[in-house]
């Protein structure tokens, strides 16, 4: 594998204050280069292949771009427009699934592969209703049979699973409500996480506040709380393990154990937006994203905490974009692990434009 380092297509830059390397992917092929939404990773296990969303503003369609870190290339493909934040990666073949319209598509990462359509909701789910969302983010169950959806369609929310085989759509319930984010568990093919969300009302234009973030729902069950007391945190996704949830809330992360709901909160030294934790038990890794004001195109920065020393150090600080591409288009630095926890990916505005970022995690450990 090409060392970043010497790869052309990355602009290398140093934190002032401890020196941590931050590779810029400065070739592009879009206006606007970003990170997946932290839930999904773009990476495949071996590192090669990196997908990233992007946007040539002021469209609000985006595509997907490729970064082939063996080919030493970056492509655009036009044709996967996709809705919410919908794309997830194989992490072995590097192919990648989206969500347009009312089905889901795919295409591998390689020039010569084309497109085609997994698996659609059917005309009697659909009917004449506008598909404003097909999936927030896509996920693969536990034995790689299905995607899980939750659609937004007309004044309805569906929930249910759409087989990779092109099988019948599996309804799991249905909601008047806005519910979103969810998630399959990594272990467990007939359980979901997935999240309260603010109510926009389509009628009125009023806005209904989360309550009670957190719910799970298993095949053939109604859905239920995490939580046996409404509890407001956001920013939820899986440990690996199925059994614990993480979540963030003011300026801790909380791994809670989805049967005893015994939580265990781990403290920054600052805000904490969104967070996501390494998969490796000796390194016990987290990183965050914070902001001192929400707002879209906020000034934000990016930190790694090393539970080993229980060392803080801050990647990166952002400015404030406040032009129309920051207020529009979902800029947060949305950092996680991949490539089996080698690299930290974020998105970035440190050059005046939106960017991808890439950090070794061993730079990260090193001084922590």
């Amino acid at each position: 594998m090409i060392d970043l380092a010497e790869s052309k297509l990355f602009t290398p830059i140093k934190n002032a204050d401890n020196g941590v390397p931050i590779y810029l992917l400065t070739h592009k092929v879009a206006p606007l280069q970003q990170n997946f939404y932290f839930v999904n990773n773009g990476m495949t296990d071996d590192g090669r292949f990196l997908w990233f969303y992007c946007a040539f503003p002021p469209s609000p369609i985006k595509t997907l771009g490729l970064l082939d870190l063996e080919a030493q290339t970056v492509r655009h493909f036009p044709e996967t427009q996709f809705s919410g934040s919908s794309p997830w990666v194989d992490p072995v073949s590097g192919f990648v699934y989206w969500a347009a319209h009312e089905s889901i598509w795919c295409r591998g990462p390689h020039e010569s592969e084309t497109v085609q359509c997994v698996n659609s909701l059917p005309e009697d789910v659909v009917r004449e209703r506008t598909v404003y969302r097909m999936a927030t983010h896509l996920t693969r169950s536990a034995d790689g049979k299905e995607f899980f959806i939750d659609a937004a369609l007309g004044l309805q929310w569906v929930f249910g699973t759409l087989p990779i085989n092109g099988g019948d759509f599996q309804p799991w319930q249905r909601f008047d409500r806005n519910y979103n984010h969810a998630q399959f568990s990594p272990t467990d093919p007939n359980l979901v996480l997935f999240a309260e969300e603010n109510h926009p009302d389509p009628i009125t234009g009023l806005k209904f506040p989360i309550i009670d973030r957190m719910w799970l729902i298993e095949r053939g069950k109604r859905a239920r709380p995490v939580f046996s007391t409404p509890t407001r945190v956001t920013h939820e996704w899986w440990d690996e393990d199925g059994q614990h949830v993480w979540c963030v809330w003011g300026n801790q992360a909380w791994r809670t154990n989805i049967v005893t709901q015994e939580i265990e909160k781990i403290d920054w030294q600052q805000h904490c937006w969104h967070a996501h934790h390494s998969r490796s038990a000796h390194t016990q890794c987290l990183v965050s994203d914070s902001n001192e004001r929400f707002y879209r195109g906020c000034p934000s920065g990016v930190h790694f905490l090393n539970r080993v020393t229980g060392k803080e150090i801050q990647i990166i600080r952002h400015p404030e974009m406040s032009n129309f591409t920051g207020a529009r288009y979902h800029i947060d630095p949305h950092p996680r692990f991949c490539g089996q926890d080698r690299f930290v990916v974020f998105t970035t505005v440190i050059r005046g434009q939106v960017d991808l970022a890439i950090v070794k995690t061993s730079d990260l450990i090193e001084r922590t």
